[in-house]
């Protein structure tokens, strides 16, 4: 039986300042570092080439962020985003991230990772496979299915008419909440596709990877998702 998505219903702006660290400072993970820096909240960030190469991006961002190495990040951040690519998972250090909730921006694309045939027939998604990696920690899949420069500019004011949404997908409520509100305070709404195992719905080619959708048409999309391998 296919699980029907609902929308989630952030608590509101956070109350006190949370430290960001951020593992890969590309695209999505530097400007999800603009974004939080922008709401108050301290930004760690770091990247594979080391501290010294964020020199730009820490002078742009200003406030309180620094720069760091990975382990470093993930050690400092109360939430951690991980937006590196899918190749690169086994890579992240998973002592620093104990208990922590880790937000995966990534995307499986297997003409750049590879074929993973567990992915590829439906037995995994690429966010159980980082949370077989970080299993003390708890994973949420968000922001892989928006482009970055949409993600700077189109973020707008909780209960904006026609608020564009964001797919989401976690095994722990706890921990969704916590990155829906974070959600909210950088100018989106979200909306819950289910566990991990349902994060497939809004990968790559699916309805729900990349629309410029409010939360009522997005639950629409992230229903319609298929794959092949349900099929067989």
């Amino acid at each position: 039986m296919t699980r029907e998505p609902e929308q989630v219903g952030p608590p509101g702006r956070s109350s006190h300042m949370t430290t960001i660290g951020i593992i890969g400072s590309g695209n999505i993970g530097g400007t999800l570092a603009r974004l939080f820096a922008a709401q108050g909240h301290e930004v760690v960030v770091s990247n594979s080439r080391g501290p010294e190469t964020l020199s730009e991006l820490v002078s742009e961002i200003g406030g309180s962020a620094r720069a760091a190495t990975a382990a470093e990040a993930a050690e400092a951040g109360d939430v951690v985003v991980v937006s590196v690519p899918f190749l690169a998972v086994d890579s992240l250090p998973v002592e620093p991230l104990a208990g922590k909730v880790v937000i995966d921006t990534n995307n499986y694309y297997w003409e750049r990772d590879g074929h993973v045939a567990d992915i590829d027939e439906g037995r995994t998604t690429p966010s159980e496979m980082l949370q077989a990696h970080l299993p003390t920690s708890s994973v949420v899949k968000l922001f892989n299915a928006i482009r970055a420069d949409h993600l700077l500019t189109q973020g707008t004011a909780s209960g904006t008419d026609g608020r564009r949404a964001l797919p989401l997908a976690g095994d722990d409520p706890a921990a969704k909440a916590t990155v829906a509100a974070l959600t909210d305070e950088i100018g989106y709404d979200v909306v819950d596709a289910g566990p991990l195992a349902e994060g497939w719905r809004f990968d790559r080619d699916q309805p729900a990877y990349g629309p410029e959708a409010d939360a009522a048409t997005l639950a629409d999309l992230l229903a319609r998702a298929t794959r092949a391998s349900d099929a067989a």
